[in-house]
């Protein structure tokens, strides 16, 4: 192979707060060839998901943080440039988790082969991969939904709500969506086909939440947390579920502030019944299976759709990924790092 170095995004400051243009660093470093058993991996294209804004921090999560000066981390679709591995061929797409950089080495531990011709192979960073999973097994293993109960899900539009909201009606519940602006706000209604969709930036968004939810939320799958978490948990009806993945509105918070309400939490917890439930999607590990196979099938039948945000170009990571966190995003959001050859 004729290319010899690799370009990389890195880690150079643990943000405080909002994070900036500069607490990410540009690196062109030599490429390293693989050794007997391993792989040469070329990024194809990159997800940028919420959850990486975690890994930017020191304190303790469920995944160790990325380092000072350690390449961003995240999941990817690479095309197999170099093989040394008896189970991989030159030109093999498959799924990674190699991370912000245009070329990963790799000994072939936890790389799924994709095949192009089932599906777009950016679905697998998608739809058919970690978001749509994680849709999938937080809503039907936590939510439970049943005919004729009301879920409801913030981001909508994005790639983990969209599918929440798709999945719910597929069990027969009512699904509500909630998103940002009527760009957002028609695609959810009209495309993705939910039965109600509320823009959280409303002044009386709250007012049109509870008018969208007339017998209450049974279930609200949370992914964003801050004033949408404050309009729906009134909502909640006695033994509604909560199935929590994510909490963007809060990933930013440099301390907690204000008044502590978890003590009314608490109390409404306890009166009403109510499962809060946080997860990790690999929890839940052996339903993929069961995942891929209904997924695939919703998907060519046309009762899921699905929008990617696609940006050209690795050097643009940074700046897409601090519009992610914003909500500038429509659909889910890619990264194209180099096209197949």
């Amino acid at each position: 192979m004729s290319i010899q170095s690799n370009t990389r995004i890195v880690l150079a400051a643990r943000p405080q707060g909002r994070p900036k243009p500069s607490d990410f660093r540009i690196e062109t470093v030599d490429l390293v060839q693989p050794e007997e058993g391993e792989l040469l991996l070329q990024v194809l294209y990159l997800s940028l998901d919420p959850y990486m804004r975690g890994r930017m921090n020191a304190t303790k999560s469920y995944a160790k943080p990325v380092d000072v000066d350690g390449v961003m981390e995240g999941g990817t679709v690479a095309r197999v440039a170099i093989s040394r591995h008896p189970e991989f061929a030159e030109g093999d797409i498959v799924l990674s988790h190699s991370g912000w950089q245009s070329f990963a080495l790799s000994d072939g531990v936890g790389l799924r082969k994709l095949d192009p011709v089932a599906a777009p192979i950016t679905t697998a960073l998608g739809v058919l991969g970690m978001p749509g999973f994680t849709a999938y097994a937080g809503l039907l293993t936590i939510g439970q939904p049943k005919p004729g109960e009301t879920v409801v899900v913030a981001a909508a539009s994005g790639a983990v709500g969209s599918a929440v909201g798709q999945i719910a009606r597929i069990k027969g519940a009512r699904a509500v969506g909630i998103a940002g602006g009527a760009d957002k706000c028609a695609f959810v209604r009209d495309e993705l086909g939910f039965d109600a969709v509320v823009d959280h930036r409303a002044d009386d968004f709250a007012e049109q939440l509870k008018a969208a939810c007339p017998d209450g939320i049974d279930i609200y799958f949370e992914n964003v947390g801050g004033p949408v978490w404050d309009a729906v948990f009134p909502l909640l009806n006695e033994f509604a579920r909560v199935p929590v993945c994510g909490l963007i509105a809060q990933y930013n918070a440099i301390a907690d502030a204000g008044t502590d309400r978890l003590p009314t939490l608490m109390q409404q917890v306890l009166r009403r019944s109510l499962t809060i439930r946080g997860f990790i999607q690999r929890e839940f590990v052996d339903q993929r299976p069961a995942f891929y196979s209904d997924m695939a099938d919703w998907i060519a039948s046309g009762q899921v759709r699905y929008r990617e945000d696609i940006v050209d170009g690795l050097e643009n990571a940074p700046q897409a990924f601090l519009g992610l966190l914003e909500g500038r995003n429509f659909g889910k959001l890619v990264v194209r790092v180099a096209g197949i050859p």
